[in-house]
This record gives C-alpha cells, structure tokens and sequence, in this order.
C-alpha cells in the first residue's frame, strides 16, 4: 500500500493502528457475504445439511478475501474522512 496518495498527497496511516477500523467493517462484509451465500446454497440444494451450506459458503468466500480486506480499508477510509474532515497538511506530503 502506497504512504501517500499520488493524487492529494493525503497520508494513509495517520497513526499506529488506524485501519483497525477496517476490521469491523470486514467482519460486516463477511457475515453479510457468507449468510448471502449459504442462503444460495440452501435454496439452490435444500437436501443438504447446513453444515455443508457453511463449507460451501465458506469455500467460495476465502478467494474473495483479498478484495474485501481491500474495500474494507477505502470504506473504513471513507468513513474517518467524512466523520474527522481535515485538510491534508503539509508535513503530511513528506
């Protein structure tokens, strides 16, 4: 991940542990995610168990891993720039 953005010049981690934010909004996206797809998999096979909806939902959903930790970090950035606006400083762009 870039420390600065090559547009604005805004610094990404302002602090240690800023995107611990991003974790809440992971675990959001993957109870969503996961409940969406063991509800297709229960209506597209009613005969299995729901053991078998949770390891298929869970086969399909680790591959997707990699751009959900991603989107969580630009929402979780989102979310602090919209609720703490402040304007990029300077000693930030160094």
């Amino acid at each position: 991940m870039n420390d600065l953005c090559p547009v604005c010049g805004l610094k990404f981690e302002r602090e240690e542990g800023y995107f611990m934010g991003a974790l809440y909004v992971s675990y959001a996206i993957a109870i969503v995610v996961l409940g969406l797809f063991m509800l297709a998999w229960h209506l597209l096979l009613p005969e299995l168990d729901l053991e078998w909806d949770v390891l298929l939902a869970v086969a399909v959903y680790v591959p997707l891993m990699p751009m959900v930790f991603r989107y969580a970090r630009v929402i979780w950035m989102h979310f602090d720039r919209s609720a703490w606006p402040e304007p990029p400083r300077e000693a930030d762009r160094e």
